[in-house]
């Protein structure tokens, strides 16, 4: 069994794709993540000529032989091929590029450290694991210990270190767990999970997964909860949509949580509905703005703003466009001007995006756009989150993709996404050309007329308390169901698939009645049942009365007291032997109050 880079980097993304990799399953294709290795071979072959460019020129091997490692001279080595051997299989890795530093004192070994290179700004937890990979496998082709291991990355050739005992131990735990996958003869359960978007294998186990309707078509279910689902014999989607019970809020809740029902979800999908979830709060306004922002998440640059204004008078689209980093703030300046003078305004987006872009932009502005943003943002809205816990399409994610397209919306690339956004984005950085910034203008222009889609439909389907029909798409409300089902049809005679299932229904009555109903009504059961009965408390009549005089006063100690004529009594209760056995009985004291 082999486990190389390859095939340690798709398990830290997936099982499935890991599997997939080392049993040479042939790709079905896929752009982005195409381009992300592209980007990643040419980063790691212009890093390797400047770091060679910066060596002295008798201190660089290209691709040297591991078994002379030990007695080189070279400083920089190129492209290092390692083979390791361990109990349960083979490791292989190419390094990147690997230093070797000369011991300080003589008669001590060189220190060699491995490099990776990667093209983003941001490292992820995967990219240091792969590094930690490459350090672990470098340990054991020469039986010593790595000390540390480096990563340059991004625009400006910016190096991390790591030290090998904060990576070492998870890298082993991954190799351990990689070794038993490979080792077993049938392929890992298939989840879907967040990477798929960027696998080239998404096609065919979103088809796999549909066939199976597995719980993982639904997007964001934890793998706890799928796991819930399982152990009560729920395995797929249709299967899910069985066992909503729309719960009625507690009428003292002040904050009442409001959850993603899955179960309900799974129901739209079904009944290809959609299903309204209690009552959200859409605020009333004048001037609508949908807005929608493009940018590159690793370099934090945000290029294009789109902004759909509707009024009451006209509609119109605003798209402020940044060619170069400097011109951001420019944008977003000409974008506060152009809806801050708007009456009654309201910002609508999806999702945290555009939000988190406007508050990091503005932070870096002069007082008074600080203060328009703020303005902004306050009168800013959500969509999402208020869609996610009360209005259910029949799709398995809530992008703004999939709910805008059953909706009827479309873009002008089919299938396009925000990662296709990114490759353009690039590719008009390198050339400048004029149909990419226009795909991109028009892209964006559809995320907003497809926002707006969605917003309208919100608004209107959710004040109205009806269930009804828009455009052939069912709408129903999940207040419904218990008008559906009145309370007396629990009562009712029940229709069974089986007869046999009536049968034990019947016996099961029968138990009942006899169990339960029967003890009322026969004297011998009713009899038998007083034997049985819980303990209750019995009074006991008092056996004889004890007067209790007091000598002085407890409140000013005067001794001269005189009856008062009331008395108040106190009982107390113990148990009395002699030779004829025990008997419970009751002693009553009595306290004449005095005055002095």
């Amino acid at each position: 069994m082999k486990i190389t880079s390859d095939v340690f980097e798709a398990y830290l993304k997936c099982p499935t794709k890991c599997w997939l990799r080392a049993t040479g399953e042939p790709s079905a294709g896929n752009t982005y993540p195409e381009w992300v290795k592209a980007q990643n071979d040419s980063y790691r072959t212009t890093e390797t000529e400047r770091l060679i460019a910066e060596s002295p020129n008798n201190g660089v091997a290209r691709s040297p032989a591991m078994e002379n490692v030990m007695a080189a001279k070279w400083r920089l080595a190129s492209s290092v091929a390692v083979q390791a051997q361990t109990n349960c299989c083979v490791l292989e890795s190419e390094l990147h590029a690997m230093e070797r530093v000369p011991a300080e004192h003589q008669g001590k070994p060189a220190e060699f450290i491995p490099i990776r290179f990667v093209f983003t700004n941001k490292l992820g937890t995967d990219d240091k694991l792969l590094l930690g990979f490459d350090m672990f496998v470098l340990s054991k082709s020469l039986g010593r210990e790595i000390g540390t291991g480096k990563i340059i990355h991004g625009d400006d050739s910016a190096i991390l270190r790591a030290n090998t005992s904060s990576l070492s131990g998870e890298v082993q735990t991954r190799i351990e767990k990689i070794a038993a996958l490979l080792s077993s003869p049938s392929p890992p359960e298939l989840v879907l999970n967040r990477h798929c978007v960027e696998c080239e294998f998404r096609v065919r186990c979103r088809q796999k997964a549909t066939e199976t309707d597995d719980l993982s078509l639904l997007s964001g279910m934890s793998e706890k909860e799928r796991a819930r689902h399982r152990s009560k014999g729920i395995f797929t989607v249709t299967q899910l949509s069985y066992t909503f019970r729309p719960r009625r809020t507690p009428k003292r809740a002040k904050n009442p949580a409001q959850p993603h029902h899955f179960a309900l979800q799974a129901l739209a999908i079904r009944e290809n509905t959609v299903y309204i979830h209690g009552t959200p709060t859409l605020p009333e306004c004048q001037s609508r703005v949908y807005l929608d922002i493009e940018g590159l998440p690793d370099r934090g640059f945000y290029y294009l703003i789109g902004a759909l204004i509707v009024t009451e008078e006209r509609d119109a689209f605003r798209s402020f466009w940044a060619d170069t980093e400097s011109d951001q703030a420019a944008i977003f300046l000409q974008f506060a001007e152009a809806i801050s003078e708007l009456p009654d305004l309201r910002v609508f987006h999806f999702g945290d995006y555009d939000a988190a872009a406007m508050k990091r932009v503005a932070a870096g502005l002069p007082d008074r756009a600080k203060a328009q943003f703020e303005s902004i943002l306050q009168r800013s809205v959500n969509i999402l989150s208020l869609i996610y816990p009360h209005v259910y399409f029949p799709t398995f994610s809530n992008s703004l993709k999939d709910l805008g397209r059953h909706l009827g919306c479309d873009w002008p690339e089919s299938g396009a996404t925000g990662r296709e956004s990114i490759i353009w984005r690039n590719k008009w950085e390198r050339g400048h050309t004029r149909d990419l910034k226009t795909g991109l203008l028009d892209y964006n222009r559809s995320d907003c007329l497809a926002l707006r889609k969605l917003t309208e439909f919100t608004i209107q389907n959710t004040r109205s308390t009806v269930s009804g029909e828009e455009n052939g798409t069912k709408i129903k409300r999940t207040e419904d169901f218990h008008k559906a089902r009145p309370r007396w049809r629990m009562f009712a005679p029940k229709d069974y698939a089986l007869e046999d299932l009536h049968r034990i229904n019947k016996c099961g009555y029968f138990d009942y009645q006899r169990e339960k109903v029967f003890v009322k009504t026969y004297s011998y059961l009713h009899e038998i049942a007083g034997h049985h009965r819980k303990r209750q408390r019995h009074s006991v009549q008092p056996s004889r009365v004890v007067d209790l005089v007091c000598k002085k006063c407890p409140a000013c100690g005067a001794k001269n007291l005189g009856p008062s004529g009331n008395r108040v009594g106190r009982g107390g209760g113990q148990l009395c032997s002699d030779r004829g056995g025990s008997e419970p009985c009751a002693t009553w004291s009595c306290t004449g109050r005095s005055w002095g």
